[in-house]
């Protein structure tokens, strides 16, 4: 088995809630930042992330300011449209087994480019100019193809966007062997997440629940 035990480690609740704190923190006006200043010795410390985030590349989303998280407070994956490719579950079980982190978090956001683009590409047949960018979009279509319907468009993109990252946290669970035996095992847990633009606020979709206590 990898390195999935550390008695340092954050239980998923934990870790969850100091997420919460962190954002809640960010939102408010002078409120105190718990983040760590750079230092030397990160060089040669040993990685300890409480948590990790799939996100989206988008730059109005800096991952760690809007969980006012210091240096090695969390292990970050972002891409477009915030999509499980292999390359990402790979990072994730890179993170999981050297780390011994115990929470993962699938985060899209609101007014989303890749699930504008993908709505876009169902409406009108017409998928994105490039090849790669298509890449992106027809992982986003399938969980989305039923939800496109005239009229609310962004109503739409809004549900659109939060299908996307429930598709995204089912996948992490079960595109991974190794990530679904822990899931299973009660050591790490996966949960969805929303950030709004229009208030800075990250919305869990579900609280953690250990199928067995850790």
């Amino acid at each position: 088995m990898p390195h999935t035990w550390d008695p340092n480690s954050l239980p998923p609740e934990q870790a969850l809630q100091r997420l919460i704190d962190g954002n809640r923190r960010f939102r408010e006006a002078g409120g105190r930042s718990e983040a760590r200043a750079w230092s030397r010795s990160l060089a040669t410390e040993t990685q300890r992330p409480f948590a990790i985030v799939l996100g989206c590349s988008d730059s109005r989303i800096p991952v760690e300011l809007v969980f006012d998280a210091g240096f090695g407070d969390l292990f970050v994956v972002r891409i477009a449209g915030n999509i499980v490719a292999p390359s990402g579950v790979g990072s994730i079980e890179f993170a999981t087994s050297q780390f011994g982190t115990r929470l993962v978090v699938g985060m899209g956001h609101t007014r989303c480019g890749a699930i504008t683009a993908t709505v876009n590409a169902i409406e009108t047949g017409l998928g994105p100019q490039t090849q790669n960018i298509r890449s992106i979009t027809d992982r986003i279509a399938p969980h989305i193809q039923g939800l496109v319907r005239p009229g609310d468009r962004d109503g739409v993109i809004r549900e659109a966007a939060r299908v996307n990252v429930r598709a995204s946290v089912d996948q992490i669970c079960h595109g991974s062997r190794l990530i679904e035996d822990l899931v299973i095992a009660g050591r790490v847990a996966v949960v969805g997440a929303e950030y709004e633009l229009e208030t800075g606020a990250v919305h869990f979709f579900d609280g953690v629940h250990s199928r067995r206590s850790a």
